[in-house]
């Protein structure tokens, strides 16, 4: 270990016990409202907790996958924000908790689980009268819920993996857990991958089970990859105030991750345009009628929304080498995309219940509910354990950049 690093004190800075337990009174608080609105209106309740419990939970495991992309490739612009990936994906354990809702939810919100005559879409009636006994092979509560419990179970084992050998770098001597690290990154990834097209499948897309899109879990890893990363930029940038942050990150790291957001971005494009571009070419009836719902009744005016801003906006900004290298300027388009994430999972979950562009009080509401408690638990998350394992022999990467 550096001298600099033996006289570096790597503990997160008081504020973020600040930040976390003002954030527990405002989820405290916006929860009573929440459970308020679960009583007066249940299924309005459902749809607005499951687009913000999407969006958090999209948080929590982009992290994941962006600290397992950095165990493979290495580099300073991995090290110096991992343990705030870390705290974040370390959240799964109250994401799991906070599904429970979720699965009181499935009679009301799911078409799939209802009786034919309380659903209002006659197109998802009818499919699901054609086609009843083949949706219910898959689609019923049982499999919901156990398919739910694999998922968790999954993602849960890779952050245990993660954080334990992570932890083990905090205490002497050095230890080299590249190989162990790239071990479970490489399959850790896959893994994800195919368990968030299938939770998204199960979670979002039955929501009208007569349309289908092979690219749909695509768009939720490109989602989360931009939402986790802006994320961390937020917090690097609260970091960066107060020791050691504003001696551990640097412009090049910085201009990293702002290239990395680029990436994400263009992806999410790429792969949004992709899925639109099929099924236009396709023009075939079952497919289409899923987009000229979110055309019209003034959901097409959200959707031009993201096309400016969750592509058009951040692909020019970001086109600029001194804007990524500007942590102050980043942290402004990171909390922007952030926002603009949430309204993306707005458009693809809730025209499902409404033919017009329509914003309800739980919308608004359980966002900071359920936001307030996960920054709570991940304030809690981050100030347990050091900024930096010290005692990773790859910590010189960002404790000594003049050997780099």
């Amino acid at each position: 270990m550096s001298t600099h690093a033996t006289h570096l004190d790597l503990s997160a800075p008081p504020v973020i016990k600040q930040i976390g337990r003002r954030s527990l009174v405002i989820g405290a608080v916006a929860s009573v409202i929440a459970i308020g609105l679960a009583f007066t209106n249940p299924a309005v309740f459902f749809r607005g907790y499951l687009v913000s419990f999407m969006d958090w939970l999209g948080i929590c495991l982009g992290s994941m996958v962006i600290l397992m992309i950095r165990h493979l490739t290495g580099g300073g612009w991995g090290m110096v924000i991992r343990r705030v990936l870390g705290a974040a994906m370390r959240t799964v354990p109250l994401m799991a908790l906070l599904f429970i809702p979720i699965l009181f939810a499935v009679p009301k919100i799911y078409p799939w689980a209802m009786p034919a005559e309380a659903i209002q879409n006659p197109t998802i009636r009818e499919h699901l009268a054609k086609n009843r006994f083949v949706v219910s092979g898959y689609l019923h509560w049982s499999g919901f819920a156990w398919r739910a419990l694999i998922y968790f179970a999954i993602w849960g084992l890779l952050s245990y993996l993660l954080t334990r050998w992570s932890k083990e770098q905090d205490t002497p001597p050095m230890r080299d857990n590249s190989v162990r690290f790239k071990v479970i990154s490489g399959p850790g990834i896959i893994l994800y991958a195919f368990t968030i097209s299938f939770a998204a499948i199960d979670w979002v897309m039955s929501l009208d089970p007569s349309w289908i899109s092979t690219i749909y879990g695509l768009l939720f890893v490109a989602g989360e990859l931009i939402a986790a990363l802006c994320f961390a930029v937020v917090v690097e940038r609260i970091l960066f105030k107060y020791k050691p942050m504003s001696e551990l990150l640097r412009p090049d790291f910085v201009h990293d991750h702002g290239k990395f957001m680029l990436t994400f971005v263009m992806v999410w494009a790429y792969f949004s345009f992709s899925q639109w571009l099929i099924i236009w070419a396709g023009n075939l009836p079952e497919e289409i009628t899923w987009y000229i719902r979110r055309l019209n009744g003034g959901w097409g005016f959200v959707g031009l929304f993201l096309v400016v801003f969750q592509f058009g906006v951040p692909f020019f900004l970001l086109l600029s080498r001194q804007f990524k290298r500007d942590i102050t300027r980043l942290v402004w388009l990171a909390t922007g995309l952030l926002v603009v994430r949430y309204v993306d999972l707005f458009w693809l979950i809730e025209p499902n219940f409404s033919a017009t562009f329509h914003v309800t009080w739980a919308d608004l509401v359980i966002p900071f509910a359920m936001g307030g408690l996960w920054i709570a638990y991940f304030c809690h998350n981050l100030s347990s354990i050091p900024l930096l394992p010290a005692y990773d022999v790859y910590a010189k990467q960002v404790l000594e950049p003049e050997h780099e």
